[in-house]
Formats: C-alpha cells, structure tokens, sequence
C-alpha cells in the first residue's frame, strides 16, 4: 500500500517539475519474474524508475541503508534488499533469484556504480547470471536527465525513461563468455536508446 501511494506522489511530482517524458511502456511485461536494467547517472534513479513503472521493481541497496532499523523496515517495504559491497554476496544472490521465481521485477545496474561522466560503461556479468539462472527476460531501461536534477546547470532538467524490447539471454549459466557478451550487449541497447532520445 505504501509504496502504491508512494509511487503517484512521486510520479506526480516528477511529472511537474521535471516533464518526465515516458516511452516504451508496452514493452513492459506484466507477468511472470523479470529484470529491468537501466544505465545508473545518480541517486534519483531508483524512485525516478519505480514512480513510473506498472509494477513494482525490487532493488538492491547497500546494507549500510538499513540501519537503524526503522530506516531499513520503510526501505524494505519498498521491496529493497541488502547487499554487501565489495564481495560476492551469496545471499543477496539468492534473494534476487527467490524475486524472480515469485514472477517479480528486480531492478539491477549492470554497470555496478553510478557513471561519473554521464556516458554509459562496461556492464558486469551478473545481469546475465541473473537473466540465465532465473529464465526471464531483460527490459533494457536507458536514463536521460537525473544527473543534472538540482545540480548546476540543470535544476529541473527534463527527463526520459525509456523500456527497450525484453531481451534473452539463450547460452548456459556457467558461460561466462556469453553471460560477459549478453551483459554487454544490454548496455548497447540501453546506449543506443539514449542516443535516438537525446535527440527528441
């Protein structure tokens, strides 16, 4: 319930002051588990994504956010969960796999950290580990607009959100050739995205 109300104050909120411009939609399932996975320019990108998706995405977030407990029971009534940073995190691994075999959305940044020149970098395996051991589909999500929210030269830029078309990972799990190839081919699409919407 929370974060349904959340969702339409802060998609209300972003439409007016920032103009949202949203495409793609359609290419959204609306059943079964899948990963949305989105190029990462700031700390707005997980609300700015949530407040305008059908369904609800599921993140990681560093551990450090759940503390104290109260912070870390509203973050995971959000459908947060902790990862340790640093590490291979089994468990956050686990939990990941457990939303996508619950049919839910798990919202990923294959490139691991915020970009800090605004461009797009190498993605890392594991969106593809993920999308192979799951069995579900890649919704390439590209991002224009939230690094410059409240920053100089920007203030209320406006922004886009665009879903690509689901994409498949086809090889085996253990391929880590293919899972780096899928992992990289999603951030070209999400690249090639932002490119032709730049432009509009």
């Amino acid at each position: 319930m929370f974060y349904k109300v959340l969702r339409v104050i802060l998609s209300t909120l972003f439409s007016l002051l920032f103009r949202t411009k949203v495409v793609g939609k359609e290419n959204i399932p609306m059943e079964g588990g899948m990963i949305m996975a989105a190029n990462h320019l700031s700390n707005w990108d997980p609300p700015v994504i949530g407040a305008y998706m059908p369904r609800p995405v599921a993140y990681m977030a560093k551990e450090e956010l759940f503390s104290p407990a109260i912070a870390g029971a509203i973050i995971r009534s959000l459908y947060a969960f902790p990862v340790k940073r640093g590490a291979a995190d089994r468990g956050a691994i686990k939990t990941a796999l457990n939303i996508l075999k619950q049919n839910l959305c798990l919202g990923v940044f294959p490139e691991g950290t915020r970009s800090k020149d605004g461009k797009t970098h190498k993605a890392e395996a594991g969106v593809a580990l993920l999308a192979a051991m799951g069995k579900v589909p890649v919704v390439p999500t590209a991002l224009i607009g939230t690094n410059k929210i409240f920053q100089n030269g920007g203030l209320l830029p406006k922004l886009h959100i665009i879903f690509g078309e689901p994409m498949y990972f086809e090889g085996k799990h253990n391929d880590k050739e293919a899972l780096v190839a899928f992992s990289q081919k999603i951030m070209e699409k999400i690249d090639n995205l932002i490119k032709i919407h730049s432009q509009v």
